[in-house]
């Protein structure tokens, strides 16, 4: 997969960053002395964290290079490192380890959820936002158009293109018997969007990636062109025009005991 662009994924920053806001809200922590944004992106969460404890040493972890130069020089405060998630241990138990919009490219929740636990400072959090949005027309329908010609061949199996999510309740077990305190709840978002052409622009920055990268330009083409006529067929215009985007996350903090 090619890497992450960050012009495109910010166009939509304000409404990317809402739900990494709600998220620190509800972290149990006055203060933090160790704080990692895993899976930083551009910076924009990072942001939040260094603002929310700014006497911390707070580090962001990215696997895309584009991401991390932008993070870089966005927050010259912060220190950035290229990291593999799911390899990933720190060097030092953090008090806080805070992962918005990253861990649903990772395999294994059910090893990797309980390790990011573990590796928490007495007394630290583990904070997860992931979108839940596979069932939603954005998503089926990159899946439909992925399993028939002629997108169907270069792309292969779209189902291992990302993890599929656990009920919310899964996610609980996974922590609770060892968390001093486990907090999950479910939002959906619902985003004003110009049109079906909007709402392409939008996943073209995140989950559309990993089924139109391995296109060649004419399929590419070709693909996009589809795709936005089915979703203009599932996202009708409302009384202003404008096609309302639902939008599912799914929110997990989790605290360690001191």
């Amino acid at each position: 997969m090619l890497d992450w662009n960050p012009a495109l994924y910010s166009r939509y920053e304000d409404e990317r960053t809402r739900p990494a806001r709600e998220l620190l809200a509800r972290v149990p922590l006055t203060e933090a002395a160790r704080v990692v944004d895993l899976g930083c992106g551009p910076g924009n969460s990072t942001e939040l964290l260094v603002q929310r404890f700014p006497q911390a040493q707070v580090i962001g972890t990215d696997n895309s290079e584009a991401m991390l130069a932008t993070a870089r020089a966005r927050l010259p405060q912060a220190r950035f490192q290229s990291s593999d998630i799911a390899q990933w241990t720190p060097d030092v138990a953090p008090h806080l380890i805070y992962a918005n919009a990253s861990l649903q490219w990772v395999p294994d929740h059910a090893t990797l959820i309980p390790r990011l636990f573990a590796a928490l400072a007495p007394g630290g959090v583990l904070a997860i936002q992931m979108p839940d949005n596979r069932s939603e027309p954005t998503h089926r329908l990159m899946r439909e158009l992925a399993a028939v010609a002629p997108w169907k061949e270069p792309i292969g199996d779209a189902d291992r293109l990302r993890t599929a999510l656990q009920p919310l309740g899964g996610y609980y077990d996974l922590l609770a018997r060892d968390a001093e305190t486990v907090d999950v709840w479910h939002t959906i978002y619902q985003h004003p969007m110009d049109s079906a052409a909007a709402i392409v622009e939008w996943v073209r920055g995140t989950g559309l990636r990993p089924f139109i990268d391995p296109l060649p330009e004419a399929l590419k083409a070709s693909f996009l062109a589809e795709y936005e006529r089915r979703l203009a067929l599932e996202y009708p215009a409302r009384a202003d025009g404008k096609l309302l985007l639902a939008f599912p996350r799914m929110f997990i903090v989790a605290r360690r005991h001191p």
